[in-house]
């Protein structure tokens, strides 16, 4: 153990977390507000006081190792579009790239469409051009670019942008133009052939100009750190979850920062406290983030939008959900709901005493999960009282005198409940989402807030195990503390798997070196640097390539097809394999690396409990032990139900389970009993609305999930062009996932075609319909609809359907689409309710022979064999879990809530109808048809006329709506 003390920082938004390792190897914890008008930077602040030092000392040479840092420095900056002002230098003829985009809608269904405002300021087209080959087919206008550059200074910008096309395998046009941005004045220069140097112009451009925009942000910050630090060592954690000298710090690479840190301590902790695969649950004020380590690598990912920015940088896979102790508690008159609102650190929640909402922390004090006298007092109007519960009382009070609820304390169950699955879901959507069960993996649970739902989260995701650590509320700081250095390299290949996997290894070599020279430089001892290789491998034609480690050739196609089978639920089969591009990745140990421990109680024994309280559970007030962190040595237990109180937060423990510390401080929490089966009422309740409506929805969403991994067409798979949704026994719309909306509308209508023409279907029967006369829209888009029925009693009891945009199915033109057919053959093939599987076989003869009908049949057959499998797929899980939710809830209950939910839906519809105003309109096609509508509202029965009166009749083109979407 060296004699010089190591810090690990973690700097947020609103508060700065230090640890602190003394040289004996013990971690000691603070906690600064992130700004504040007594020091000038929290990190160093931090520092000092942990030293014993006072705010302005010099921090002593030699005293420190190294300081280890996440922040959110760049985040908040481009949260707050708050970077320089940047020019964006593009190829001529491309400077409106980034405001095109990709076309990407976060919100599908909205209406008003509001574009995010690109971050560059200024575009400057240049004279340029070099093919996909890297061959340059137009010089670069070097006396133009200099003085549009100089231009873009006098205008105001300072750092320069550079991306242009196939820079990634021509660079030279992009270097010239760097070294003439910095003649003309700039000192900040960022080309895409570094930031980003991959195929796909948009992300690379996209993810160039971010790093321009923030590095000079993130440059001053991490200069200011490393003055008042004096020399000592300073190391940055990257999004990907490994350190970098602050020097080598960019931009692209920061804005992660701090959530990778959490990801890294909860793997990191899990690992050591026996538990390898670990699903990380960190719930904080405003939002939850969720992550996964699946005990061999961490989970990340390439590609992400932050701040509405396209970002490609790899970086851990974070997924996060507005619903966090501040989360608003809110009912609309039918659903009790929670967020994605939130109360902010002021006002707070109702109990802050400052005016605020109610809010799930709300919820908790007033069922006795959170108890005041165990939080500092720093609430109220003068920062200076306790947590205000008659506060917290009164707002649950009015939610449930408006709900109809007999007590605050039943409305706060209520929300919590509805909180509860809205994290569950979460979780599911990177466990079962990526064909992962949950039930295999301990729940870490960090974050403040995070204690007081982990069992209840862990309940509902089958989880039997949560672990949380004595630095729960710290685990991003200590995670960055634990991190190895860590250096990424990345190249572009493009090729055939077979011809270029020679070359690909040794650019992949060539990559490695680069990255294990590059953390020598950081200090790191060159004997101990760790180096893995990849490739990522696609099939032809995809856009989804996955990470291959590099070997034989045939042992690495069979990785190939085993992580493919994984991801997507089958193997490629002889389906030609690109090499899309090769990563190489230098891990270390940061000079200074040493072990660490933390103080823990020496008693022996169980604790004994300081007190006990009045806690609100299962519809009424318990008697329950409260203990002290502080008295729980190793091998220390209790029983649920408890509670477990620690600085600033309490932990939660649920009837049925039990806690354990360990020897290493991590207390785990064991699931002893399996929760009881929810009491089922057929009665609308508002917290069972929005339960079950999230239920339902959560179906359709897994539907829809199967259905991405398991399709094998790009228009499915990668595109996305599809649709899943559950519907009564009527073939009535229940439930579905955010998907195509012009699918959605129409689905029901194929339902109940495909119901009417087969009425004798049975258990493991489907039917395909694209008919647009049986609900269909246009022919590629083909609806697979599958009957659900009773195991016991054969009773047809739901209908799932999914909806999928086929590549081709015949007619004039590849892609089925043709503009100028005629006839609806001239499209392509009809299913009219075609019989494609029936008591669980799939009727491929009968398929294929629709398929290949008529003058212009399908192109790629097996291709829409294996997309309807696909589809099969989804119905199919989607069967099973609304079998599933039937076993949980009781039939009566499921059917009951299908119709809740409907009815909800309607009364929603026509609150909106009363709002609106009578109108008429008139659109004029380019054939010269006419669209007339006129629109007439009745706010006495809350009902709409619409009346097309006047539109041209049908036309001897493609200009005609089924009727399925003009309704």
């Amino acid at each position: 153990m060296n004699g010089r003390w190591e810090f690990w920082i973690d700097r947020g938004g609103t508060f700065t977390d230090i640890l602190a390792r003394a040289p004996d190897g013990r971690v000691t914890a603070k906690k600064l507000l992130s700004e504040s008008p007594d020091y000038a930077d929290a990190a160093s602040e931090g520092v000092r006081r942990l030293l014993g030092l006072k705010t302005g000392d010099a921090i002593p040479p030699d005293t420190v190792t190294a300081v280890k840092m996440g922040t959110t420095v760049a985040t908040n900056a481009l949260l707050e579009r708050k970077g320089a002002p940047t020019v964006f230098v593009v190829t001529e003829g491309f400077g409106d790239l980034l405001v095109i985009g990709d076309q990407t809608r976060p919100d599908i269904f909205a209406m008003q469409i509001d574009r995010p405002e690109p971050l560059h300021s200024r575009v400057l087209e240049v004279d340029e051009r070099a093919d996909g080959d890297g061959a340059v087919v137009k010089p670069l206008d070097e006396k133009a670019a200099l003085a549009g550059l100089e231009a873009a200074w006098d205008a105001g910008c300072r750092t320069a942008a550079i991306a242009c096309l196939h820079a990634y395998v021509q660079p030279a046009h992009e270097q010239r133009l760097a070294e003439l941005a910095r003649e003309a004045g700039f000192e900040t220069v960022v080309m895409s052939n570094e930031a980003s140097p991959l195929v796909k112009i948009v992300p690379r451009a996209s993810t160039t100009v971010l790093d321009a925009y923030l590095t000079p942000v993130l440059r001053d910050y991490a200069g200011r750190v490393a003055a008042r630090l004096d020399g000592a060592p300073l190391f940055f954690m990257q999004s990907s979850g490994g350190l970098t000298a602050a020097e080598r710090f960019a931009a692209r690479d920061a804005v992660l920062s701090g959530p990778a840190g959490g990801v890294v301590g909860m793997a990191k902790t899990a690992r050591a406290a026996g538990f390898p695969k670990a699903i990380g649950f960190d719930m904080g004020g405003t939002s939850t983030d969720v992550s996964r380590y699946d005990g061999a690598r961490y989970e990340r990912v390439s590609e992400a939008r932050i701040a509405e920015q396209r970002l490609r940088a790899p970086m851990m896979a974070v997924h996060t959900v507005a619903a966090g102790g501040g989360s608003v508690l809110q009912f609309d008159g039918e659903r009790a709901r929670v967020g994605p609102d939130s109360a902010g650190a002021m006002p707070g929640p109702a109990g802050y005493g400052r005016g605020g909402p109610a809010t799930v922390t709300d919820a908790n004090i007033v069922l006795g999960r959170i108890q005041p006298q165990d939080f500092p007092h720093v609430f109220g109007e003068t920062s200076d009282g306790p947590l205000d519960v008659e506060a917290s009382r009164a707002a649950l009070a009015k939610l449930a005198d408006a709900m109809g609820l007999g007590s605050p304390e039943a409305a706060a169950e209520g929300f919590l409940a509805v909180a509860i699955e809205n994290m569950a879901q979460a979780i599911k959507q990177i466990s079962i989402g990526q064909g992962v069960d949950p039930g295999g993996y301990a729940l870490s649970s960090f974050g403040g807030a995070g204690g007081q739902h982990a069992c209840k989260v862990a309940e509902a995701l089958g989880m039997t195990t949560v672990l949380v650590h004595p630095f729960a509320g710290l685990l991003s700081a200590l995670g960055i503390g634990l991190a190895e250095l860590r250096e990424t390299r990345e190249a572009a290949i493009e090729s055939a798997f077979d011809t270029a996997l020679d070359d690909a290894r040794a650019r992949a070599d060539e990559l490695a070196h680069e990255a294990r020279s590059a953390l020598v430089r950081q200090g790191a001892d060159g004997q101990g640097v760790r180096i893995t290789t990849e490739a990522r491998v696609k099939v032809a034609g995809s856009d989804t390539a996955l990470p291959v480690a590099f070997a034989g050739a045939e042992s690495m196609r069979s990785d190939f097809a085993r992580a493919h089978s994984q991801l997507f639920g089958f193997t490629p089969g002889d389906a030609q394999l690109m090499i899309e591009s090769v990563a190489a990745e230098a891990e270390a140990d940061p000079p200074g690396a040493g072990g660490w421990s933390l103080a823990l109680p020496d008693t022996m024994g169980d604790p004994e409990p300081r007190r006990s309280t009045q806690v609100f559970s299962g519809g009424g007030w318990r008697s329950t032990p409260v203990f002290s962190l502080d008295d729980f040595g190793p091998g220390a237990r209790c029983a649920g139900p408890a509670l477990i109180t620690e600085p600033n937060s309490t932990l939660v423990i649920e009837e049925g389970w039990k806690a354990e510390r360990l020897t290493d401080g991590m207390l785990v929490l064991t699931r002893q009993a399996a929760a009881g089966k929810e009491a089922g009422s057929t009665e609308l309740d508002p917290v069972r609305l929005e339960l079950f409506n999230k239920r339902f929805m959560s179906v359709a969403e897994q539907m829809g999930t199967a259905l991405e991994r398991t399709a094998h067409s790009v228009n499915i798979k990668e595109r996305l062009d599809f649709s899943c949704a559950v519907f009564d026994a009527d073939g009535g719309l229940v439930a579905n996932a955010p998907h195509m909306p012009v699918h959605l509308g129409s689905m029901s209508a194929s339902v109940k075609a495909a119901a009417a023409a087969h009425p004798d279907l049975g258990p493991g029967d489907a039917v395909a319909v694209n008919a647009p006369y049986d609900g269909g829209t246009h022919l590629p888009d083909i609806t697979i609809v599958v009957p659900v029925f009773d195991d016991a009693s054969g009773q047809r009891l739901f209908w799932v359907a999914a909806r999928g945009h086929h590549a081709d199915v015949g007619g004039i033109a590849p892609g089925s689409m043709p503009p100028f057919s005629t006839t609806i053959d001239e499209e392509g093939v009809l299913f009219r309710n075609i019989k494609v599987m029936a008591g669980g076989q799939f009727l491929d003869r009968a398929v294929r022979d629709v398929l290949g009908s008529g003058a212009y049949p399908a192109r790629n057959p097996d291709q829409n064999v294996a997309d309807m499998k696909a589809q099969l797929a989804a119905c199919a899980k989607g069967a099973a879990e609304l079998g599933r939710m039937v076993c949980d809830h009781g039939l009566d209950v499921v059917r009951a809530y299908m119709g809740h939910v409907q009815d909800n839906a309607e009364r929603a519809v026509r609150r909106v109808i009363d709002a609106l105003k009578d109108g008429e309109a008139v659109a004029r096609l380019e054939d010269g048809a006419e669209i007339r509508v006129r629109i007439t509202v009745n706010r006495d029965a809350r009902t709409a006329r619409v009346d097309f009166t006047g539109t041209s009749l049908q036309r001897r083109s493609n200009f005609n709506a089924p009727s399925s979407v003009a309704r």
